[in-house]
């Protein structure tokens, strides 16, 4: 069958096409992608092409499909798995496979399976590694979100605390402890914050960083400081741009006792030696944003290594329980991710988003793969209904733009029913 998909074919090369998908076998699953939102690795892969680890060497014969925070249906499932899987069925994808030991993921390295398309062919490991997880929510783009809130969970999991005079590893943020999320206020960073108050082991203090004002305003609209203190978190939102001394001013909060721990949002040298000195004794600092360039280094205290017992971790992406975690607290309703999205597209607006994502501002961008439609922020569509006023575009715009101030200005449930409909499909 036909589909239209983005495939990467090389450095910055990224193509809207329409391509043959080859007939399923009987240990592989048709399915159809329903939503995908952009992840800022999906632009690392495009800027290095063959470079990128995850990407085949001959992707220039052999392009792929881009996309891995993906949410659909299955179309049409091969023989060995129907015991487990029927068509009909909603799923997403944890991408992290890590079959045989492999970094081949869809998204990366597959010719046939990645999230910018209508349909896709999901390979036997996906199965095999129980990577294909179903999904009961009331919409897709909750699922496309359960991937990035993964790794944010993950990322949790993978801090640790050792008491002294022991070598055992205590798992996860120090409960009650003090914590701080640097250049926190993006999409990943609000919600690494709603998942550290919400998620079950709040901290006493929680202070996010980051250098625009209007960010910040937003992030402290979507998780109010009054509601973090019926968790017992003091949350706190701060400008460091124009301190003279952040790092003074940041422990000071703590009585100079420090953060014990610290999570990294930016790929930044200052920030990450930021984050190191504002570490308690046994503080762990969390590097979360993956860099593009390979050789990027910053300065670390190795006399707080020897004395104080500092360290550092880091993840990249979650892993299939990470992601059953996410997905349970989404439907408890106990984290809300969609203020992670500021803008709403189609698939052709997928190749141009994604090389430019960087500089384009707001935080996560969804798309929706059999639409056609513009990347658009949410707070802009009131002025797109007018600019389109007396189309049917016009009218999706401002249907749109209620449903999502109704929701508290965020991408909801019914601004996406909104869109299935638009697009004439039977979501």
């Amino acid at each position: 069958m036909k589909t239209r998909a983005v495939r990467l074919h090389g450095v910055c090369d990224l193509r809207l096409e329409e391509i043959e998908l080859p007939e399923i076998k009987d240990t592989e699953i048709l399915a159809e992608v329903m939503s995908d939102s952009i992840c800022m690795s999906s632009y690392k892969a495009a800027q290095q092409g063959a470079n990128h680890k995850r990407v085949p060497d001959d992707v220039a014969e052999n392009p792929v499909i881009i996309g891995h925070e993906f949410c659909g249906r299955l179309v049409k499932v091969g023989d060995k798995w129907k015991d487990k899987f029927k068509a009909g069925d909603k799923f997403v994808i944890q991408p992290a496979m890590n079959y045989k030991g492999s970094l081949a993921a869809p998204g990366y390295s597959y010719r046939y399976c990645g999230g910018a398309s209508e349909y896709v062919v999901l390979p036997e490991e996906v199965m095999l590694t129980d990577c294909l997880l179903p999904y009961h929510g009331d919409a897709y783009f909750y699922g496309s979100l359960a991937e990035p809130m993964s790794c944010i969970v993950g990322g949790f999991h993978a801090n640790y605390h050792v008491k002294p005079g022991t070598y055992v590893h205590e798992m996860g943020p120090v409960p009650g402890g003090n914590m701080a999320i640097l250049a926190g206020a993006g999409a990943m960073g609000l919600g690494c914050a709603d998942y550290a108050i919400h998620g079950g082991n709040p901290p006493k203090l929680l202070i996010v960083t980051d250098l625009d004002d209007a960010r910040l305003k937003r992030a402290e609209k979507l998780l109010p400081p009054e509601d973090a203190k019926k968790y017992g978190t003091d949350l706190r939102f701060i400008n460091t741009g124009s301190m003279e001394n952040p790092v003074e001013y940041l422990k000071s909060l703590t009585d100079g006792a420090g953060y014990n721990d610290v999570f990294v949002y930016a790929p930044v040298k200052p920030v990450v030696e930021m984050g190191d000195a504002l570490l308690a004794r046994d503080g762990c600092l969390n590097f979360f944003a993956g860099p593009t360039n390979p050789e990027f280094s910053a300065m670390f205290n190795f006399y707080n290594v020897h004395y104080s017992s500092t360290h550092i971790v880091g993840t990249s992406g979650g892993n299939t329980d990470d992601m059953r975690e996410s997905i349970k607290l989404m439907s408890e309703k106990k984290i809300n991710p969609a203020g992670m999205i500021t803008h709403v597209g189609g698939l052709n607006a997928c190749p141009e988003a994604t090389l430019n994502l960087p500089k384009i501002k707001g935080a996560k961008k969804l798309i929706y793969t059999h639409l056609e439609l513009p990347l658009t922020a949410i707070e802009d569509f009131a002025q797109a209904a007018e600019d389109n006023k007396g189309t049917a575009l016009g009218k999706l715009y401002a249907d749109l733009d209620r449903a999502c101030r109704e929701a508290g200005d965020l991408w909801c449930p019914a601004a996406e029913k909104l869109i299935f409909e638009y697009a004439g499909i039977d979501a």
